[in-house]
């Protein structure tokens, strides 16, 4: 009797253990259990070991590299245990570990399941490992998996990710059954190959379509460069959609501030509250980033200010310093940049190249040097963009044989964006010799960018050079390049208006063209108003520069 009661009470104190363990809301408190479930020497059970796998190895909370010393440690895991650790590093920021331990699962004989391959095959997308990912397909044919439409999902997924859309069709194709996530897969493999074309018809095709589906094809466009046409679709979803997801909102929120779609940007941000949509550090990250590049800084501060900074990292801190940075404000940039040290976030790439921007603007030389050099200090290398932005800095202060020698020690090949920044540097400084001898590197490296040829026939318009200025334009001529003409985008009551020189197209151009002609006149009615020496006759000829419709 006394055996069995003691028994109930050991049933109840593992059931009581294994329940707070499911309970369980933070590493700490589960490091306090593994400890107890250490200490009743039950660290090779199952149920409890299993358990704390999953919490640290695919909460939020969690700790993979926690999850993995515990693995280490078990005598025999099951498959459970492999594909539970394989999943863990898959979704973490290291996935290339997911690899290891799968090579390490063959070697010892330890059969995968198709969960293991689905696991596998996303861990290799993620990487854009196609070479692994083909050998992984190969042993899933081997294992007689590949009708598994979980596997078949994912492969598609890999391939996708891996730029092989043609494989990513083969496997749809071969889906008998297909459901939604396959649609899903394919429809996001043509988005993220940028093959919109393609993709908006697949979406077209689809009986059924989720949020998902929606927010690929945004996305798809966002990537494209066809923010309009990303907003087309959403307000397309918001009349006869589902109801918009988080992932849906960043992208959206990303061709707002593209565009510079300052009114659309708010009416997204009121949807999101108003749709009580989880403000995310992701959601509130971009939606610093809009506000910053729409011009509307204050709100973007408004919107940082309402993270608190023990949950904040380095996207948004990166969001918040180079939106002050590109609107000049370069001491509050760098004071930004104490403060996030002073949080303990550790700066990365894009930080520096933010800090460079800040730098370039307020002619800060030194101060550039000083985060250049930090990137080597840090263990980071320079990449071409940070260059770029040093080149900047240096010709923006008018130490153009600097600039030029530095473009010069480089290891690689410089940039048209390097030589254009040296240029316009050049131009403002009127080092016209330097000038020129950039401008021609920069037709060599894009002989079909209008704007090449235009910017050394800026250079010898400025040195009265007409000849050679002519020869530019006869040069493209030869080449066949066309001049693009240059867009305005102006945004009223949140439509976006677009207008190039002398543009009779939009259906307001009269009403356009007279406001306009009614501000110039007004400019220059000013203009004679306070240079009294000019006679009242001379305003006649006012009309002459008058814009019309005709």
């Amino acid at each position: 009797m006394f055996g069995v009661s003691w028994s109930c009470k050991i049933t109840n104190l593992n059931q009581n253990l294994l329940s707070l363990i499911e309970k369980c809301k933070s590493m700490l408190e589960l490091k306090q259990l593994h400890a107890v479930v250490i200490s009743f020497g039950l660290s090779q059970d199952d149920p409890f070991i299993s358990k704390i796998l999953c919490f640290s190895a695919l909460s939020n909370s969690g700790d993979i590299n926690y999850s993995y010393k515990v693995f280490s440690q078990l005598s025999g895991p099951t498959i459970f245990n492999w594909n539970t650790i394989i999943r863990g590093y898959t979704n973490s920021r290291i996935p290339v570990n997911s690899l290891s331990i799968f090579l390490k699962m063959l070697r010892l004989g330890v059969a995968p399941d198709y969960f293991t391959y689905t696991f596998i095959v996303k861990a290799s997308a993620r990487l854009l490992n196609q070479e692994f990912g083909v050998s992984v397909h190969a042993r899933i044919i081997q294992a007689g998996h590949e009708s598994d439409r979980f596997i078949q999902n994912s492969l598609i997924h890999m391939y996708a990710s891996c730029g092989n859309i043609m494989w990513a069709q083969k496997v749809f194709d071969s889906i008998q059954g297909k459901n939604l996530v396959s649609w899903n897969s394919m429809l996001d493999g043509y988005a993220k190959c940028g093959e919109m074309v393609t993709a908006q018809k697949v979406f077209e095709s689809m009986l059924e379509k989720d949020v998902r589906s929606w927010s690929s094809l945004i996305d798809g466009y966002v990537k494209a460069g066809e923010y309009s046409e990303a907003m087309y679709v959403f307000e397309r979803m918001r009349a006869v959609g589902p109801k918009a997801n988080e992932v849906t909102m960043v992208s959206v929120s990303c061709a707002c501030a593209h565009l510079g779609a300052l009114e659309k940007g708010k009416t997204i941000h009121k949807y999101i509250v108003d749709s009580g949509l989880p403000l995310t550090l992701v959601l509130q990250t971009s939606l610093v980033d809009m506000y910053a590049k729409c011009g509307a800084i204050e709100e973007a501060l408004l919107v940082f200010s309402g993270v608190s900074k023990s949950q904040t990292d380095v996207l948004i801190w990166n969001a918040m310093i180079g939106g002050l940075a590109t609107h000049g404000l370069v001491e509050e940039s760098l004071k930004f940049f104490k403060q996030m040290q002073t949080v303990g976030i550790q700066p990365d790439e894009v930080t520096y190249l933010c800090l460079l921007v800040a730098c370039a603007h307020g002619g800060l030389v030194k101060e550039a040097w000083y985060f250049f050099e930090s990137l080597n200090k840090c263990g980071m290398t320079p990449t071409i963009e940070h260059c770029a932005c040093m080149v900047d800095v240096l010709a923006r202060a008018d130490q153009l044989t600097t600039a030029y020698q530095f473009i010069c020690r480089m290891p690689i090949e410089p940039t048209a964006a390097m030589l254009g920044a040296l240029l316009s540097g050049c131009i403002n400084h009127r080092n016209l010799a330097l000038a020129e001898t950039v401008g021609k590197k920069l037709i060599e490296l894009e002989p079909n960018h209008d704007g090449r040829y235009i910017g050394l026939s800026n250079v010898y318009a400025v040195d009265k050079r007409w000849d050679d200025a002519r020869s530019m334009r006869e040069a493209m001529d030869k080449r066949g390049v066309k001049k693009l003409p240059g867009f305005s985008i102006v945004e009223i009551s949140g439509v976006l208006h677009r207008f190039i020189a002398h543009d009779k197209t939009h259906p307001d151009s009269e009403e356009t063209y007279c406001m306009l002609n009614f501000v110039v006149r007004q400019m220059k009615f000013s203009w004679y108003k306070d240079n009294k020496e000019m006679s009242l006759e001379d305003s006649s000829t006012g009309d002459e520069t008058c814009f019309s419709f005709e």
